[in-house]
């Protein structure tokens, strides 16, 4: 595993950040990392960083502790904040010379790995104007550039998308696609933006006041949300039965005897039974799959 946090506990001045947390990330994995303000997600990411200490629980990031070997989590982690911070005046090149030289990473190697960045993130045609006169998006594909350059081990994404549009957003996440398949990269994504995490990760935890209250495989997680069905040659009697019953969630008439059904879990079978009493028939049963953002508002109404 790339991440394992056991029990991680943190607590500032009495308050809980983070309560008992479990977490674990596999090698070239897209892992999305979701909850509201105050669920504990920039606390997790500031431990894996080394940059805040656990009250309690043990962590490895790359096979280090980032509480004793800070420095070695940083040479293999890669870290885009959702505020990215250049200097105004200093060119894309010249940034990401800066980061090369604190990263160790000798001139001539650096000057490739630049060059190869840019070109990924779309910024080549750009590389020697001053990051002052960059759009908000630019500075977030500057921002992964930074990333790139050290090729980490495993890349921690901070809301890479905040404030850009449909199409932009469409490409970094794309890039992060590239990221894993071409350069085996593993990436801790966190966000609020549930679509786009439903189309990019591999696996999703979801944090609610410190702790993770649902985890699993984006496929998994929005399996089953119940069933959708239409049924033609319906009755009024039919349609009074079927309304009549709580596991028929909503009963909408579509045309002339054709009815819209949403159906909880064990509505099936009986659904079934009452078509064929009533005359009428099954015109389309199939599941029903929520969403990711259907999913992550269950969890926080329980």
């Amino acid at each position: 595993m790339i991440v394992e946090a056991k029990g991680l506990k943190k607590e500032y001045r009495g308050v809980r950040a983070l309560d008992g947390l479990d977490l674990a990330i596999a090698e070239g994995e897209i892992y999305g990392l979701l909850g509201p303000n105050g669920s504990g997600k920039t606390t997790t990411i500031l431990i894996l960083l080394g940059l805040t200490e656990p009250t309690a629980g043990a962590v490895r990031v790359c096979g280090h502790d980032p509480v004793r070997e800070p420095l070695a989590v940083k040479r293999l982690v890669g870290y885009m904040p959702e505020k990215v911070g250049f200097y105004e005046e200093l060119s894309a090149v010249e940034n990401l010379r800066y980061i090369t030289r604190l990263n160790g990473i000798p001139e001539g190697e650096a000057r490739r790995r630049i060059a190869e960045a840019l070109e990924q993130v779309g910024l080549r045609e750009v590389a020697h104007r001053p990051v002052a006169t960059f759009s908000h998006g630019m500075r977030q594909r500057l921002g992964l550039a930074d990333v790139l350059v050290k090729r980490p081990k495993l890349a921690i994404l901070d809301e890479p998308t905040s404030g850009i549009d449909p199409e932009g957003a469409a490409q970094i996440l794309d890039l992060i696609r590239r990221l894993r398949d071409e350069a085996g990269m593993t990436v801790l994504l966190s966000s609020h933006l549930l679509h786009q995490v439903q189309r990019v990760c591999d696996r999703v935890g979801i944090l609610h006041r410190g702790r993770m209250v649902a985890e699993g495989r984006v496929a998994e997680l929005t399996a089953s949300g119940g069933y959708l069905a239409r049924v033609g040659r319906a009755s009024p009697r039919l349609r009074a039965r079927l309304e009549a019953e709580d596991w028929a969630l909503a009963v909408e008439e579509v045309g002339p005897g054709e009815l819209a059904l949403t159906l909880a879990e064990d509505g099936r079978p009986a659904l079934l039974r009452f078509v064929a009493e009533e005359g009428g028939v099954v015109l389309e049963l199939r599941p029903k799959q929520p969403t990711l953002e259907e999913i992550y508002l269950r969890y926080f109404r329980e």
